[in-house]
C-alpha cells in the first residue's frame, strides 16, 4: 500500500464533521428535562461532530484536524444551529436521527481507516483507529449529556458496524481497490449493517448474570 494514495478530502472531513453536528444537535435537543439552553445543545452537536476526529488524531500522534483549518468550527458550529432550528421538523421523522447517525459513522469510519494506514499503521489497529474514529463522537456526546455510553448497552450493532465497514476498507486495500472504492464500500457496509440492526432488532447477547445457588447447609442436630 502507498501511503501518499490515502489522501482525504478536506470536503469529505468537513461532511462528516457536519452531519454528525447536526445529528448531535437533534439528540440533545430531545431531552428537554435537561434543560439545555441553546448553546449547550451547540456545543453538544459540535463535541458530537468532533469527538470522532479528536480521538484520531490523538491515537495517530497528529494535531487534530479541527484545529489545522479554518473550516471546521464553521461548518460544526451552522450544522448545529440548523440541527436546533429544524429539531421540531426534523424529529417528527423518525428514521432521521439513525440515517444520519449511520451515515456519519460510515464516514468517520473510513476517514480514521484510511488516514491510519496512510500512517503506515498496520491492518488490524488501523480497523481499531476506524472504528474508535465512527463511535468516538458518541462516546463523547453521551459523556458531555451524562448517559450511559450508548456503544456499551444492549442495543443495535453500533460498534460492530463500524468494526464492519473499517475491516471491509482494510481488506479491499490489501487486495489493491482504489482506495476511494473501497472508502465508498466502507461507508455502505456500515451505514446498512447500522440501519438493518435497528429494523430487525439485531443485537449481541446481554451478559447474564450467574444466580447464587443458596448452600445447604446442615442443620446442627
Amino acid at each position: 500500500m502507498t501511503p501518499t494514495l490515502f489522501v482525504i478530502p478536506l470536503w469529505a472531513d468537513l461532511l462528516a464533521v457536519g452531519i454528525g453536528a447536526l445529528q448531535g444537535a437533534l439528540f440533545a435537543a430531545q431531552f428537554r428535562d435537561r434543560r439545555l439552553d441553546l448553546l449547550g445543545v451547540a456545543i453538544i452537536g459540535i463535541a458530537t461532530g468532533f469527538g470522532g476526529g479528536l480521538l484520531r488524531d490523538i491515537l495517530l500522534g497528529e494535531l487534530p484536524a479541527a484545529l489545522q483549518s479554518n473550516w471546521y468550527l464553521p461548518v460544526a458550529t451552522l450544522a448545529a444551529l440548523l440541527g436546533m432550528l429544524l429539531q421540531r421538523v426534523l424529529t417528527r421523522l423518525s428514521a432521521l436521527i439513525t440515517v444520519l447517525d449511520a451515515l456519519t459513522i460510515g464516514l468517520f469510519g473510513a476517514i480514521g481507516t484510511t488516514k491510519a494506514l496512510a500512517m503506515g499503521v498496520p491492518p488490524v489497529p488501523a480497523v481499531f483507529v476506524g472504528a474508535l474514529s465512527a463511535v468516538g463522537g458518541s462516546i463523547l456526546r453521551d459523556l458531555l449529556l451524562t448517559l450511559p455510553i450508548a456503544i456499551m448497552q444492549v442495543g443495535s450493532l453500533y460498534a460492530i458496524a463500524a468494526l464492519a465497514g473499517a475491516g471491509t476498507l482494510v481488506g479491499l486495500a490489501a487486495l489493491g481497490v482504489n482506495v476511494l472504492v473501497a472508502a465508498v464500500v466502507c461507508v455502505v457496509v456500515t451505514f446498512g449493517v447500522r440501519v438493518l440492526a435497528v429494523l430487525f432488532k439485531w443485537s449481541l447477547p446481554e451478559q447474564r448474570h450467574i444466580q447464587r445457588i443458596p448452600t445447604l447447609r446442615r442443620r446442627a442436630r
